[in-house]
């Protein structure tokens, strides 16, 4: 059976149809759902008088806001969605990339704080709930490589959603955001390559959130992932929606739609 991964960015999760469509895909192929929820991370922050800050589109993360991150992701924003894919009719169940082992990561910069990269993921725990017929709902945070109290970190949705899709040799890797997909003078370029990425961000076309995509993007693109897409929820049941990412050897990455 098909095995799909979608990662789905705190506005695009937002949408009405959400679990709706999520449910129609997971009826077909083996779906795995990462999500995020920054903009309601940040808010909680400022709520408790912290100031968000953010370096090249990724959070910095302190002690103290790792405690909000995790308090949200996994809990309140996690469970939500799972009651709305349950109520649609879906076997959705939630947990954290700290359960069972799920991620790991390491710091490599300390300027971001309690935020991991170059991000693992053992699969053990999802494997055994695919084969039980249920849908993985996945808050992104990750257990600490480095510590030995396996300390948590918060890692990049984007970067999480990559690791589980290279780990269970997805199919299919869609980053659901609420964009149709990478645009440039605002129209959607339907293919994009890994040179083509890199003169985007030069330009400083592609920064912020779409350039960590971009970065997840081409990360799966290189460990064998069968197939990555950037676009809204039109994703999951349009199989020419988005922006693809593909290897340069075949992209046409200044043909826009």
């Amino acid at each position: 059976m098909t095995t799909r991964v979608f990662k789905f960015g705190g506005r695009a999760q937002g949408a009405a149809a959400l679990p709706a469509s999520i449910t129609a895909a997971a009826a077909n192929a083996r779906v795995v759902v990462v999500h995020g929820g920054g903009d309601e991370v940040s808010a909680m922050q400022r709520r408790l008088g912290m100031e968000p800050q953010f370096v090249g589109g990724r959070r910095v993360t302190s002690d103290a806001d790792l405690e909000v991150v995790r308090m949200l992701l996994s809990g309140s924003i996690n469970k939500r969605l799972v009651a709305q894919l349950i109520t649609a009719g879906a076997r959705a169940v939630g947990i954290s990339g700290e359960d069972g082992g799920l991620l790991s990561a390491r710091v490599t910069d300390a300027t971001f704080g309690r935020v991991g990269r170059d991000v693992h993921a053992s699969t053990a725990l999802l494997e055994d709930l695919l084969a039980s017929g249920w849908l993985p709902v996945v808050s992104p945070l990750a257990r600490d490589r480095d510590s030995q109290d396996g300390l948590g970190l918060n890692v990049n949705g984007d970067d999480a959603a990559t690791a589980i899709a290279v780990a269970l040799r997805a199919d299919e890797l869609c980053f659901v955001a609420d964009v149709d997909g990478v645009l440039e003078a605002g129209q959607r370029i339907p293919r994009l390559d890994p040179v083509g990425i890199q003169d985007l961000a030069a330009r400083g076309v592609a920064q912020g959130g779409m350039l960590a995509k971009l970065e997840a993007a081409v990360a799966a693109l290189e460990a064998g992932v069968g197939a990555i897409r950037i676009g809204t929820l039109e994703l999951l049941h349009d199989p020419q929606a988005g922006t693809t990412i593909v290897p340069a050897v075949s992209a046409s990455p200044r043909t826009a739609s």
